[in-house]
């Protein structure tokens, strides 16, 4: 569930993790993405991520072929300084400068994200479809109390 949103100019930074190429279609993202974070998590694969400015995770959605009904791809992993040191098996990118829309969760984790997801699928907002991403916060009290930003790429 949304709690309030704002729009700000966002400048470029770096990803660098784990990706997958997916479609909303017939619930395939929830797999591939579900899978995704499962391997992650398990193998702690984040702490393998060089150079990293942060300790919040991102889950990054780019690469879209039409729109959120097409296939695009996700990138799960760490703000990084620069995308010099990509270690094997991960993948980088760079999240372009630009406007979004940044959408403050309120709720429990993680139904909250899946609920402002479907909100922001239903909305009339002008999007950009070139990179949109979550941001978890990494000082978390437990996993139902994650705090979670949406940030939308506008036009």
């Amino acid at each position: 569930m949304i709690d309030k949103t704002e729009i700000i100019e966002q400048p470029a930074f770096y990803i660098v993790g784990l990706s997958v190429r997916t479609t909303n279609q017939n619930g395939q993202s929830q797999n591939d993405i579900g899978g995704l974070w499962g391997r992650i998590m398990q193998n702690n694969l984040l702490l393998k991520i060089e150079d990293k400015v942060s300790e919040d995770t991102y889950c990054v959605y780019t690469d879209y072929e039409t729109d959120y009904t097409g296939f695009y791809t996700t990138i799960i992993g760490c703000k990084v300084s620069s995308l010099d040191k990509i270690s094997e098996g991960f993948s980088g990118i760079t999240i372009a400068a630009g406007k979004y829309h940044v959408y403050d969760l309120s709720g429990k984790f993680p139904e909250n994200v899946h609920a402002a997801w479907q909100e922001i699928w239903g909305s009339d907002v002008k999007r950009a479809y070139t990179a949109d991403f979550d941001q978890y916060a990494a000082n978390a009290k437990s996993f139902e109390d994650t705090e979670v930003k949406i940030y939308l790429a506008v036009k």
